[in-house]
This record gives C-alpha cells, sequence and structure tokens, in this order.
C-alpha cells in the first residue's frame, strides 16, 4: 500500500459533497463515500481494534453525516468533521461494551485481503501494524489515511502538537527499521 495509490480527498471535494447531500443532490452520497470511505474505516479500525466494530461505525458515519448534513458550515476540515464523528460513534460503542475486543488474526488477515497488495505485501503491512503501539498507529492513520494535519490530530487526540509530532516521528522511524530489516 504505497502513498502513490492514496490521492487525499480534496476539502472542496469533501465540503461539496456534504453540502450536495443536504441538498438531496442525487449522487453525493457515493461521492463522498468515495472520497473518505477508506479513511473512515481505518480511523475507526485504528480505534475499535475489530474490523466489525469499524465496519459498523463507517456506516452509522455516513447516516450522521447524511442527517447531520443541512446544519454542516465548512471550516476549512470538513475530514476533521467527519472523523470526530466517528470518533465519537467508537466512543458511542465503547461506552456501550465493557471490555473491547482486538483484532484477531483471521479479522487482520481478511481486511488486508481486500487491499491491492499481494500476499508478501500484506504480511508486511501486517507486521509494521503490530510494532506500532496504539497512538503512534492512530496518529499515522489519521496523517496518512485520514489527510489530517498535525495540529488537527493534536487537537483531536487532545495532546499537545510536539507529543503528536514526536510519536508520528518515532512510528516512522520504527517502520522504517522494519521494512529496512525486511529488505536485507
Amino acid at each position: 500500500m504505497s502513498s502513490e495509490n492514496y490521492i487525499r480527498p480534496r476539502r472542496r471535494e469533501l465540503d461539496n459533497a456534504i453540502y450536495g447531500i443536504a441538498n438531496g443532490e442525487e449522487g453525493s452520497l457515493k461521492v463522498l463515500y468515495n472520497l473518505s470511505g477508506s479513511a473512515i474505516y481505518a480511523y475507526a479500525l485504528t480505534l475499535t481494534g475489530n474490523v466489525y466494530d469499524a465496519e459498523d461505525v463507517m456506516q452509522e458515519t455516513f447516516v450522521k453525516i447524511y442527517d447531520a448534513s443541512p446544519n454542516y458550515v465548512s471550516r476549512g476540515n470538513p475530514m476533521g468533521w467527519i472523523l470526530r464523528i466517528a470518533k465519537n460513534l467508537c466512543f458511542d460503542k465503547f461506552r456501550a461494551r465493557s471490555r473491547f475486543e482486538t483484532v484477531s488474526d483471521e479479522q487482520l488477515e481478511r481486511q488486508l485481503a481486500t487491499t491491492n497488495a499481494d500476499a508478501e505485501e500484506r504480511l508486511l503491512i501486517r507486521s509494521c501494524l503490530d510494532k506500532l503501539d496504539e497512538d503512534e498507529r492512530a496518529i499515522v492513520v489519521m496523517h496518512a489515511v485520514g489527510g489530517m494535519r498535525h495540529r488537527e490530530i493534536a487537537s483531536e487526540r487532545k495532546i499537545p502538537l510536539n507529543t503528536t509530532l514526536s510519536k508520528y516521528k518515532r512510528a516512522l522511524v520504527k517502520l522504517r527499521k522494519i521494512l529496512e530489516g525486511e529488505e536485507k
């Protein structure tokens, strides 16, 4: 899964899709799904640690967006707004359950099988994900997949910007070492 295969959705496109949903424009929800679905899913998976919960959260996020779209006011960060909805839904799931499940090997394999990666790449991705701690994984996913800026991540996670930056850099160093180890 290279960064070349992922193009961050532009803020204007996200805003237009949300406003289109609010105005009842046919196809706007599909456009929004295509622009943000994978980022929402990845973020939800990071928070829930469970592919089934992540799928539920992703679907519920689009329902909430649909319901909230008439009141949406662009503040220049539609992906932040979308991921905040997903985060709140994750926390609702957490509150509803006393204990959280982790992603089983079988569930992770099933999810990785849906990517365009071959078997060797999936194994590498899985190995990399296992090496990051929960905070590092969340920050990397929010930045690399969700397209959020570090300042937005810091605000969202209620941690200092310097902490966000250091955790992100630490995660990249870990990933680089893992990848270098795999290539030798």
